[in-house]
């Protein structure tokens, strides 16, 4: 029997602006099994990156959870204190961002941030933490390790850097990783190994992976299921198989259509998405009206 690792029921994030409240989450609903990737795929503006952050509780003002409930194997994470979301994140949850370079702090080697992380989680003394780190290092692919854990941020590549935050969020051994655009601003090359990351990780571990992306060419290599967002809102769930070649919602038709396609007339027209996601609303309150093809 399938194990339910995560549940998140009509989660709703909204923003204050000048202009009044933007609702950047409109009630999404999904779960994630122990040990399955996840695709959750939109364009920009489609909600995913804040509903990963509405699920580490890392939405900070002006944004705030105004509904929905949220559970981990159970356990209703909407009531915890920053105190208990301590122990849990990092430990049980733990999230590689976006922007690499941003996400590591420029004036630390990274070995002091990696082990830093490990001890603090995992109670190791700093030897011990260091030779973890090393390890980790290794596991990602980075070569002479001990050498690179000395180095500071600026000393890595892009991909690089984008290995040692996977690893950072690895170092604790997660029971689940949410990955938010892991290959974006990375060239394809980088991009086809960090892919292959995430498939080894897929392979040998029982880590569940939510991978966050605008790009359909990763979900269909990586992923097992896919969960397509518009606009705040879950247009439609299914196995990649299903999404890809039996898609069921006109924005699903529409994403795929978009996509330019290897075997294609040299001269055949693109059909994009016109409109601006999430800020069209219909008289039926959906954010879709008039903007689908």
């Amino acid at each position: 029997m399938t194990e339910r690792l995560l549940s998140v029921e009509d989660l709703k994030v909204s923003f204050q602006t000048r202009d009044g409240e933007n609702q950047a989450v409109r009630g999404v609903s999904f779960h994630i099994n122990a040990g399955e990737t996840v695709g959750i795929v939109g364009e920009s503006g489609s909600g995913k990156s804040v509903t990963a952050k509405a699920i580490m509780s890392l939405i900070t003002p002006p944004g705030k959870i105004i509904g929905g409930n949220i559970q981990f194997r159970g356990e209703n994470l909407s009531n915890l204190s920053e105190k208990e979301w301590r122990k849990l994140r990092g430990n049980r949850i733990a999230m590689v961002f976006q922007d690499p370079m941003t996400s590591l702090n420029p004036v630390k080697k990274i070995g002091q941030q990696l082990t830093e992380v490990i001890r603090r989680h995992r109670g190791l003394n700093k030897q011990e933490a260091f030779k973890e780190a090393a390890s980790i290092l290794r596991q990602v692919g980075i070569n002479n390790p001990e050498q690179r854990l000395q180095q500071y941020p600026h000393e890595f590549s892009g991909g690089m850097r984008q290995r040692v935050m996977i690893a950072m969020a690895l170092s604790c051994k997660p029971e689940l990783l949410i990955a938010d655009e892991p290959t974006t601003a990375l060239d394809v090359t980088i991009q086809a190994q960090i892919l292959d990351l995430f498939k080894e990780l897929k392979n040998n571990t029982s880590t569940a992976v939510a991978l966050i992306t605008h790009d359909l060419g990763v979900v269909a290599q990586v992923c097992t299921r896919v969960i397509v967002m518009y606009g705040g809102l879950v247009m439609e769930e299914g196995t990649v198989e299903d999404i890809f070649y039996r898609p069921q919602h006109p924005y699903t038709k529409g994403l795929l259509r978009s996509i330019p396609k290897r075997e294609g007339k040299s001269r055949e027209r693109l059909i994009p998405i016109e409109g601006t996601s999430g800020f069209v609303e219909s008289s039926f309150g959906l954010p879709i009206y008039g903007t689908l093809p």
